[in-house]
């Protein structure tokens, strides 16, 4: 398979799991229409970003996996024969909870899991209230389009992650996201965030010589406490090829979805010319396995 098409799913989302699903399985379709194999849905696509504010009562939407969630997008997947990339509330056991990602086969069966490793806690992003780190490692997830590199959102800030799940035969890095303004944030703090956000995936891009795609949500979600004055998600999914070229930019304020056509045999291409790899000083790189050099 020289080429890959690639679905994504941007949208808002609303406090009913039911029309959110649906919305998702009618993006999904499309995308299938359009001739993606793969299709990647967003960080938390059942519901509303709950982590604005810590409230034991949300710990009532995790779900087991497999699980509902997994059921229903399965027999989607096995109808329309692509593969997808979900992401969930875990409820593992009692009081131990993750924000998992959940690759499904293309007939429906769960090809693997990954559980978010780095967790925020800023202000409207309360997250180490609801998820415990992940304890899988970073390990690309085998499927029939390929190896999958997927990472959940807070991680796409972590380079060392990038960098593991490559060296690991990731053939993509794939970043399920829910990010936005604090809304009291200045127009130009508001830009610089987004800048930072994408630079430094499609960095990803380049430093491994892979493609990433990225699928963030939109649209307004206010604050329960009041505290603060909610979150805009920013949208503006994007997809890069193996030197950080924008293969695709998504709109900052809509429900958007597209597929992309990523040629595979362009991170071979590009690592014969910038081989990152080969030159690793693996044998100076100890201490960054250190939080910090005193």
């Amino acid at each position: 398979m020289e080429t890959l098409r690639v679905g994504i799913v941007q949208q808002a989302n609303s406090t009913d799991r039911s029309v959110n699903v649906q919305k998702s399985i009618r993006a999904i379709r499309t995308c299938a229409q359009q001739g993606a194999s793969l299709v990647v849905l967003q960080e938390l696509h059942c519901g509303l970003y709950f982590c604005q504010t810590e409230d034991t009562s949300v710990f009532d939407q995790g779900e087991v996996i497999p699980g509902p969630s997994t059921e229903e997008f399965g027999q989607v997947a096995a109808e329309l024969g692509v593969v997808l990339v979900l992401s969930l509330f875990e409820k593992r056991a009692p009081g131990l909870y993750h924000n998992t990602a959940v690759v499904i086969e293309k007939d429906g069966q769960i090809a693997g899991t990954y559980r978010k490793m780095h967790i925020p806690d800023d202000p409207a992003y309360y997250e180490k209230f609801y998820f415990t780190p992940g304890d899988q490692g970073f390990l690309p997830i085998s499927t029939s389009v390929g190896k999958l590199g997927v990472l959940v959102c807070w991680d796409q800030w972590y380079p060392e992650a990038a960098r593991l799940i490559a060296m690991a035969g990731a053939e993509l890095l794939i970043y399920p996201t829910a990010i936005g303004y604090e809304t009291s944030d200045s127009a130009e703090e508001q830009e610089r965030q987004f800048q930072s956000w994408q630079t430094i995936q499609r960095g990803h891009a380049i430093a491994n010589g892979l493609p990433v795609i990225s699928v963030n949500r939109t649209g307004f979600e206010p604050d329960p406490s009041g505290q603060t004055a909610g979150i805009q998600f920013w949208g503006q999914s994007f997809v890069a090829g193996p030197q950080g070229e924008l293969l695709m930019a998504a709109p900052s304020d809509q429900d958007y979805t597209a597929v992309v056509e990523i040629d595979r045999q362009r991170t071979e291409d590009v690592r014969r010319i910038w081989p990152f790899f080969r030159d690793r000083r693996i044998d100076a790189y100890g201490e960054l396995t250190k939080r910090y050099i005193d």
